[in-house]
């Protein structure tokens, strides 16, 4: 897909959500960089680096973009877009609701900061997780960050409640799917029993169990939305010490991955 296409179609659903910020009319200080040049220098960013972004071709520098993107963040614009593409999904008939799929992934912190700790999968170096929850195609609907060392069925019924109410049809909004698929690291009976209580059937494969269980065939479009996350270089290795920064750029990376569903279907 064309970028211009894709940035195109991602600003016009983005800017009805941006908050007007007046300027003042006495010492209005310097012009606001243009919203849209934000929002190309972020995309850019997200691929390379806040400090590599040529001001010149966007018109917004790298500090600007950097403000800009944790503004709207505090602000809930990128929550708010992510609805807006998970609904627009569920009226194409491209969302599907029967069934979740969860996981995680560690990616190593380079920087001290907030939902970081020893990871135990590279060597007890700080490190971060990513833990996702998708449809059954693999549509992002929520992703959570927290500390390398944390474990993964902690995070099911978070990850559960994170899902926000999807939107687009006559009715009420949909927020649980019927059936959750997930591996070993989330066999515990106790979380089975809780996500039993929120009207789901948990389908989670049992530790000391031989392979060969066939969730394998359902679970692999999750894993392949981590990669299309990995696609953006800033989330490979977490070096924003702020976690709400890098937050920001999960949240509008899921909102991508929406958007290019959405265009190319």
């Amino acid at each position: 897909m064309r970028e211009e296409v894709l940035t195109d179609e991602l600003w016009a659903r983005l800017e009805p959500l941006i908050p007007v910020c007046p300027r003042r009319f006495r010492y209005p200080g310097r012009r606001r960089a243009d919203d849209r040049a934000a929002l190309e220098g972020i995309l850019y960013a997200m691929r390379t680096g806040w400090n590599r972004l040529p001001t010149a071709l966007f018109g917004a520098s790298g500090s600007t973009c950097w403000r800009r993107l944790t503004e709207w963040h505090e602000a809930g614009v990128w929550q708010q877009l992510h609805e807006r593409l998970l609904a627009e999904l569920r009226v194409a008939g491209l969302l599907d609701l029967s069934a979740a799929l969860v996981d995680s992934t560690h990616l190593r912190a380079l920087k001290r900061g907030a939902h970081t700790g020893p990871s135990p999968v590279d060597r007890r170096k700080l490190g971060s997780k990513h833990h996702l929850i998708t449809d059954a195609g693999g549509v992002p609907l929520a992703v959570t960050l927290t500390g390398g060392h944390r474990n993964d069925v902690t995070q099911l019924i978070p990850l559960i409640d994170a899902i926000p109410p999807i939107r687009g049809v006559v009715g009420k909004p949909r927020r649980r799917p019927r059936r959750i698929y997930a591996d070993r690291g989330y066999d515990h009976d106790k979380y089975r029993r809780l996500v039993r209580a929120r009207g789901i059937t948990p389908v989670i494969a049992r530790r000391g169990v031989g392979h060969g269980s066939g969730l394998g065939t359902v679970r692999w479009p999750v894993e392949r939305t981590f990669a299309w996350l990995k696609g953006f270089r800033r989330l490979r290795i977490r070096t924003e010490r702020r976690a709400d920064v890098h937050q920001a750029m999960l949240s509008l990376a899921c909102s991508i991955i929406c958007l290019r569903k959405l265009i190319l279907n």
